[in-house]
């Protein structure tokens, strides 16, 4: 599963999921809910950029 980088640089990492926001470990970025943000900035999905 690939990792998402959000602008401020926030890195979600599926194995890791953010289970203090309800995204359990194992969760794919695709899979997280579209009302999901950054944990430390507050952005929304739509401007995390996949990670090579």
């Amino acid at each position: 599963m690939k990792k998402f980088e959000c602008p401020c640089g926030y890195i979600y990492d599926p194995e890791l999921g953010d289970p203090e926001n309800g995204v359990p470990a194992g969760t794919a970025f695709e899979d997280v809910p579209e009302d999901w943000v950054c944990p430390k900035c507050g952005a929304e999905k739509e401007f995390f950029e996949e990670m090579d």
